[in-house]
């Protein structure tokens, strides 16, 4: 009887288990049911937008230079002696043949006159070098002279970008006196070597109008415009997404709801801005922030739109 009443009860306890909800048939209709709902989602991502704009765009070279007076001559004695007299001092306006120095070219037991010596130009004392009592030669200079009223800024080019370096080409010029100033420029003299040493090129820029603002020994920051383009497609650099060597655009259509991937030829890129040859035309709207998981066909929510760069291209220091 005992045992009967065992078997009875195991029965009904097997009984309840496959029935309870929650068991293994219930968890398997949930997961189906959940799988379905999961698949029928879509992915919307988020993007800030801005318009391509047709305008101009500038490529240049930034460089430092020195200002210098273009023209500079070293002073030499015609004699060999000791010097005994130095008549001027860094910054002095001299006049040609004025008498600046004097030298004594006597030796032991023979006595000479002091010999003179003159300037040979016009101009303003940049440098003494040579000191009262010392003996010099006809190749030691003592002097030297410049005509400050007509200086240049002197630079050096890196070898890479010697192809780019033409006469002429116009310079953006900044000194630190004047940091609202920005003094304009050309490329007047370009020399024939590039330095062994250095891998450098020296050029020398000559300012489109003389201003006595401007003086020999000062530091300039220096900018070359290389090469000026209107009527092209631009867009920020921001915007570009490059996969595989390539480079891309998300452009938006179907109302702003879905994007385009569109791959785009660059030109002259500088400054966070950079030129499309191929592939993007001025008014079209694409994405600038939120691109780099999209891909072709993608739907997107336009979250922000980002005003587009300006037409115009101003260089700034």
């Amino acid at each position: 009887m005992k045992k009967s009443y065992l078997i009875i009860v195991i029965a009904i306890l097997l009984l309840i288990g496959c029935k309870r909800p929650g068991g293994k048939g219930a968890d398997a209709t949930g997961d189906a049911k959940n799988l379905k709902s999961t698949d029928n989602v879509e992915t919307i991502f988020a993007v800030n937008t801005t318009k391509a704009v047709k305008g101009e765009i500038n490529d240049y070279i930034e460089l430092n230079g020195d200002v210098q007076a273009k023209t500079k001559v070293d002073v030499y004695s015609d004699v060999m002696g000791k010097l005994t007299s130095v008549y001027v001092k860094v910054g002095q306006y001299v006049k040609k043949d004025e008498i600046i120095a004097e030298v004594d070219p006597s030796k032991a037991g023979m006595n000479y006159s002091l010999s003179p010596v003159k300037a040979p130009i016009t101009g303003t004392v940049v440098d003494v070098t040579g000191r009262v009592g010392a003996t010099i030669s006809q190749q030691i200079p003592i002097i030297k002279i410049g005509v400050l009223s007509d200086i240049e800024i002197v630079s050096y080019i890196s070898e890479k970008y010697i192809s780019k370096i033409k006469l002429n080409l116009p310079v953006l010029l900044k000194f630190e006196s004047y940091p609202d100033v920005v003094f304009k420029g050309f490329i007047s003299e370009i020399s024939p070597v590039v330095n062994p040493q250095s891998r450098m090129m020296e050029i020398s820029i000559s300012l489109n109008e003389r201003d006595g603002r401007i003086k020999s020994g000062m530091f300039a920051k220096v900018k070359i415009i290389t090469e000026k383009k209107s009527n092209i497609v631009k867009i920020p650099v921001e915007s570009l997404v490059k996969r595989y060597g390539e480079y891309f655009v998300f452009v938006t259509k179907d109302e702003g709801k879905k994007v385009e991937k569109r791959k785009v030829s660059l030109g002259i890129q500088i400054d966070n801005k950079v030129e499309i040859v191929n592939g993007l035309k001025s008014d079209e709207e694409i994405v600038i922030r939120g691109q780099t998981l999209l891909d072709d066909n993608t739907n997107v929510k336009i979250v922000d739109t980002v005003t587009p760069i300006s037409t115009k291209d101003s260089i700034e220091f």
